[in-house]
This record gives structure tokens, C-alpha cells and sequence, in this order.
């Protein structure tokens, strides 16, 4: 039985490795996704030009403005002078906000009296004005602290005003680099779609170049020829998920705090689904377009899904139900906490056991439907 399968195995990687096209699919294209997604996939907002609206124009308006500009993400681009000019630098996009102080700031600050300093900003990307919301309220409040501090002095009161304050620690991530976060689920999708488009073109070509009659009428058996069929492709997304491994450690510096056989034996359960679903493509699948399509529509809403880019609690509970079926879901959660928490299966057990049972029954179903398509 083994040498069969053996064989089927060696003719499988002589058929992939001779064709420059599945050489350019299974080497040149991970590295290359790697790195966009590295640069790319980056929610990180460290630059925010700013248009400079100062209608005060006083010592005190001048030293807030000047805590924005002196900040790491505020930039000023512009200086305007008139109501028009700030509708014109938010309408063409010539900055993403506009900080305005209206006259009398400094009056009031004075007189003991509430102040204000509007803060205009593009929100048609919620989530960076968001975050441009929150480095503006940090820059506000430690100003606002200060002046009252300032005050208390002059009135001889400094030491009897108490103050709280914060000292945050993230673990894991102790700089907050969204990269960190983002890049070992790029890995996963990225082994995914390789994974799952190898093995469904891959079966459909020798259909489609009439070599898979000749092996339903040979003597092996479906389970030899399902063998010597996948586990090329598992042992190629193996050492992928190594290379990318490795040039995500090297070249973007993501920390590997966890065991790499761990996350390789991980990744070997995971691929019973993958390899399983490719399979079962390849059996609806006539032609390489039609199993092309056919990944894609799998491939988009499993990656949506996952937890990849929108985190699953956030969404309705029905959604929430069917991402329970979903076994990148799983993987993304083994894969970043490997990465990142360094964990393993002590701690990931709860992930690998429904990992492990939708893998078994999706690979037993697609092996079934594929037996009896060769009978």
C-alpha cells in the first residue's frame, strides 16, 4: 500500500516542480505576500496632518498648540486664517484635521471659566479618527492637569491636591505595534489559500489533461491515491509556513516566543481542513477556472470570519454561531498566541480539539466523495 502511495507522491512533486508556474505559486508568491502585508497591514497612526486654526492667537493658545505639534502625530501642514479655509482643507483632503481655538480661549482660561478647542477630522475612516480622538483628549488632559496644577501653586495649595495616576503595562505586545498582531494571521491566511488553491488545481489539471482515467483504472486503491495526492501539498505548506516564519522573525522582526513544533503540528491539523476543502473542490471542479472560483468563494468569507481583521465578539450573535464551523477561526487564535503569548498546548487545547474534529470530518467527507467519484 505504502509504495504506491510513495510513488504517486514522488510523481506529484515531480509534476509540481516542473512546471515554472506551480514553482512561482509555492515559493516567490508567499515571500511576496508576506512582505506587502508586513508593510501593509499596519493600523498603527503615527503621522496626522493637521491644519492650524489659532483665531486666540495668545501665549496660552500658542503653548496647547504647540503640545500638538511637538507630539509625534500631529503635523501641521497648514495655517489658516478664515472659516472657508478649514471647509477647504477638510473637502479636498489637504490634511485629516484641523485643530481651532476660538477667541477668548485665554480670557476664560484665566477667569477660572470653561475653555474650549474644537477638533475637526475626516471621519470617513472611523477607526483612525478614533484613535486621532484619543491622542487629542491625552494632549488636552495632560495640558489641562498642568494648568490646574500651575494654579494650585500660585494659590498655595499644590500639596494638598491629590492626584491619580495611571501606570498601564501591556503584556504581550509591550509597544502596541499592530503588526505584531496582524502579520501571524497574515501567515495563516496566506497558508490557507495556498494550500487550499494547490490541491484543488492540482487534482482538476489531471483531469483536465486526462491522466486521471488512467489512474481509476490502475491498480491502486482511492485511499492510496488520496494519500499520494495531499501529502505533497502538506509537506510544501510545511515549509512555507517555515520560510514565511522565518522572513517575518528576520525582516519585520515579529517576536516567536512559542514552540516552532508546536506551531508545526498546529499547523498539520489545521491542514486537514484545508487540504480536505481542496479536495472536495476538485470533485465539483471541471476546469482550473472553475476550481479557482470556487476557492475564492470559500477563501473571502472564511478569512472575514476568522477574527483576522474584526474581532468575532464584536459581531451579531447569529454570525458569531457560524464562525463556530469555521476552522480558520481556531488556527488564527493558536497562531498569535504561539507568536505572541508563546503558550501552547496547555493553553490551546480548547482550540485544537474543535480544530482537530472539523478537520477529521471534513477530510473524511471530501475523501468519501472523491472515492466515489473515481468508482
Amino acid at each position: 500500500m505504502f509504495e504506491r502511495a510513495k510513488a504517486i507522491l514522488v510523481k506529484e512533486f515531480k509534476q509540481i516542480f516542473r512546471d515554472p508556474r506551480m514553482r512561482m505559486i509555492i515559493f516567490i508568491s508567499p515571500l511576496i505576500q508576506i512582505i506587502l502585508f508586513g508593510y501593509s497591514a499596519n493600523k498603527d497612526i503615527t503621522y496626522v496632518p493637521t491644519a492650524i486654526y489659532d483665531r486666540d492667537n495668545t501665549s496660552e493658545s500658542r503653548d496647547l498648540l504647540r503640545r500638538f505639534t511637538y507630539s509625534k502625530y500631529f503635523v501641521p501642514e497648514k495655517y489658516i486664517f478664515t472659516d472657508q479655509d478649514q471647509d477647504f482643507v477638510l473637502n479636498k483632503g489637504l490634511v485629516n484635521t484641523v485643530i481651532r481655538i476660538d477667541r477668548g480661549f485665554a480670557r476664560n482660561l484665566n477667569a477660572d471659566k470653561d475653555a474650549s478647542i474644537q477638533l475637526a477630522f475626516d471621519g470617513t475612516d472611523s477607526n483612525t479618527a478614533m484613535i486621532v480622538m484619543g491622542y487629542a483628549n491625552t494632549i488636552i488632559n495632560n495640558y489641562q492637569q498642568e494648568v490646574l496644577k500651575n494654579k494650585a501653586a500660585a494659590a498655595g495649595f499644590l500639596n494638598s491636591t491629590p492626584s491619580v495616576e495611571l501606570q498601564d503595562r501591556a503584556w504581550f505586545n509591550g509597544n502596541l505595534i499592530s503588526r505584531n498582531y496582524y502579520l501571524p494571521g497574515v501567515i495563516a491566511t496566506i497558508i490557507t489559500m495556498m494550500s487550499l488553491l494547490l490541491t484543488a488545481m492540482a487534482i482538476v489539471k489531471e483531469k483536465e489533461i486526462g491522466t486521471m482515467e488512467q489512474l481509476t483504472v490502475s491498480p491502486l486503491r482511492p485511499l492510496e491515491l488520496i494519500i499520494g495526492k495531499l501529502l505533497p501539498f502538506a509537506i510544501i505548506a510545511l515549509v512555507q509556513i517555515c520560510l514565511i516564519t522565518l522572513l517575518g522573525v528576520a525582516w519585520f522582526h515579529i517576536p516567536l516566543r512559542g514552540n516552532i513544533l508546536f506551531l508545526l503540528f498546529a499547523t498539520c491539523i489545521y491542514l486537514f481542513t484545508t487540504l480536505g476543502i481542496g479536495l472536495f473542490i476538485s470533485t465539483i471542479s471541471s476546469t482550473q477556472q472553475e476550481a479557482n472560483m470556487a476557492v475564492f468563494l470559500f477563501y473571502l468569507p472564511t478569512v472575514l470570519l476568522s477574527g483576522f481583521a474584526y474581532p468575532i465578539a464584536n459581531m451579531p450573535q447569529v454570525i458569531q454561531w457560524f464562525t463556530v464551523f469555521n476552522p480558520m477561526r481556531y488556527f488564527m487564535v493558536i497562531i498569535r498566541s504561539i507568536f505572541l503569548k508563546g503558550v501552547g498546548l496547555e493553553v490551546l487545547w480548547p482550540q485544537l480539539i474543535p480544530l482537530f474534529i472539523i478537520g477529521l470530518a471534513v477530510i473524511s467527507l471530501s475523501a468519501l466523495r472523491f472515492r466515489k467519484k473515481l468508482t
